[in-house]
């Protein structure tokens, strides 16, 4: 009987919940419609264009705001059908407790009003440790007041946005100062903080909004925002106000919780074994140069490499053929295949072929090329980021200005392996490119084309590409050649790139001043000389 009458209960009490609800949404409703002044259809403003054109604005005007307003109390209804559901389930927990006989008034006087007591202060507990914690996020980010900052160059800036473009100051090479924001999670990160500054404007409770005036998109006029990474995202948005000279600023921040640990694995390499692919037509001084290094690194450090030569044509290929059985009898090295192939040269022909070549067991491959120096470290690098089936990498590579005009002031050119530093006058991070990419064969196999469209393709897929700048992966540059068979537009984009990778701009600069500056060192050399004397 008591079992009976607690079912009865408890049914009564989730039926009296949902009814509740259901008034509360209706009144709520009801009350927040708005009402047109006296039931007449507000006029058009003096200095508005009149006649047709002047009511068809209007209308459209009042057609907005009330498409945001409807999409706002959309949101709350949504909320409050999930608080609703939250109850329903909570009861339903406590109702399957009872009929299995878990839980009884007789197990400690532990009851329903003892276990949804006893939930809500363990939810109650972490909700409060939550706030606490996100309030003092708030409270370490400069919003309220700054904090001392030791030099100029620790400032974490501001960028600025419209509901057009983002004005942002790291730009690299693939990115502009000005530009629609192209990756979806900043995209939708921006339309998130302008949304819900238009229903904090458009709410009923808002502030000094007694005559329910609607705020839409249109009325924005612009945002800043910046990114502390250890406490969160500051924004400030500007909307037009009631008068001409009044605005109306909205500030949020969203405080990033604390670290979570997601995995915690062994990674076992030891058996890990890499296929370098290198597609090569002519170039043998190159190839020898990087042979130079396949040695010293992949055969005396690593010890667990395949190298796949996919060569085009019959020019030089004896002296290619060369450079590799001496290596092969120089350091024992026996891993290697030669492919040779007569037509063209096409880099993504001969990367598909390598690696449809291998015979084995599923392998890790590393498309590369004939002018790459990579160290043990990028090897490990590349093994740590690829996982067949879920990841594959792409490592940004470090490019090499023409070392030629980065050491003319010295008496010689250093070896290769002293020239390459990570130095904003000794190269650029390589972000445009997409040639170099870590991945198993599983997942590569059957491409043929542009580097790009094998990179599109991952992104349309279900792996995680992991795109990062590396330190031991370097670009050593070479000579660009601009052929006279190119159109004059053609031709002026490859004396770009080639001006882009020949040196910085500071020292582009100093060659395009470099009379003024000879001029400059002469005078001084002169007034030293009339000193002395």
């Amino acid at each position: 009987m008591l079992r009976r009458g607690l079912l009865a209960w408890g049914f009564r009490v989730a039926l009296l919940l949902v009814l509740l609800c259901c008034c509360l949404s209706l009144i709520y409703m009801l009350a927040c419609s708005p009402r047109a002044d006296g039931g007449q259809v507000p006029l058009p403003r003096p200095n508005s264009p009149t006649g047709k054109e002047g009511y068809q604005a209007l209308l459209q005007e009042h057609e907005e705001q009330h498409r945001h307003y409807i999409s706002s109390l959309k949101k709350q209804i949504s909320q409050l059908k999930d608080e609703l559901q939250e109850r329903s389930e909570q009861l339903k927990t406590v109702q399957g407790s009872l009929e299995h006989g878990g839980v009884g008034f007789g197990m400690g006087g532990v009851g329903v009003g003892g276990l949804m007591g006893g939930d809500g202060g363990m939810s109650e507990r972490s909700h409060t440790d939550l706030m606490e914690f996100l309030r003092s996020q708030l409270s370490r980010a400069e919003v309220h007041a700054g904090t001392k900052i030791p030099t100029e160059y620790a400032v974490v800036p501001f960028e600025s946005f419209t509901l057009q473009k983002v004005y942002q100051l790291e730009t690299g090479l693939t990115r502009h100062p000005e530009e629609k924001p192209v990756r979806k999670d900043k995209r939708d990160e921006l339309i998130e903080a302008l949304e819900t500054a238009l229903e904090t404007l458009n709410s009923p409770e808002e502030e000094g909004n007694t005559h329910h005036r609607m705020y839409a998109a249109s009325d924005f006029i612009e945002g800043i925002y910046r990114t502390e990474r250890d406490k969160g995202t500051l924004y400030e948005l500007t909307f037009k106000g009631d008068r001409s000279h009044e605005f109306k600023r909205l500030v949020f921040f969203r405080p990033f919780g604390p670290i979570m640990k997601v995995k915690n694995e062994r990674v076992d390499t030891s058996n890990m074994h890499i296929n370098i692919i290198v597609p090569l037509a002519k170039r043998a001084d190159k190839f020898r140069q990087f042979m130079h290094n396949f040695r010293e690194v992949c055969v005396r450090q690593d010890g667990r490499i395949h190298l796949t030569v996919v060569y085009f044509g019959k020019d030089q290929v004896s002296e290619v053929k060369a450079i590799l059985e001496n290596t092969s009898k120089v350091v024992n090295f026996k891993n290697y295949t030669f492919i040779q192939l007569n037509e063209e040269f096409s880099r993504g022909k001969g990367l598909d072929v390598g690696a449809r070549a291998w015979k084995g067991n599923n392998v890790l491959l590393f498309f590369c090329d004939v002018d790459i120096y990579f160290t043990s470290e990028f090897l490990n690098s590349c093994r740590l980021n690829a996982q067949p089936g879920k990841k594959v990498f792409y490592p940004v590579l470090f490019s090499q200005y023409n070392p030629g005009l980065i050491y003319g002031h010295h008496d010689a050119v250093p070896p290769i392996e002293q020239q390459l530093v990570i130095k904003k006058d000794t190269g650029f991070w390589r972000d445009f490119g997409f040639g170099m990419t870590c991945g198993f064969d599983v997942d590569i196999k059957g491409w043929g084309g542009e580097d790009v469209h094998l990179y599109r393709k991952y992104l349309h897929s279900n792996l995680v590409v992991v795109r990062t700048p590396v330190r031991g992966l370097f670009h050593l540059w070479h000579e660009k050649r601009c052929v006279d068979e190119l159109t004059p537009e053609q031709y002026k984009m490859c004396m770009q790139s080639k001006a882009m990778n020949e040196a910085s701009h500071g020292q582009l600069g100093m060659l395009v001043f470099r009379h003024e500056i000879e001029a400059h060192l002469r005078k001084q050399k002169h007034k030293t000389s009339l000193k002395k004397t």
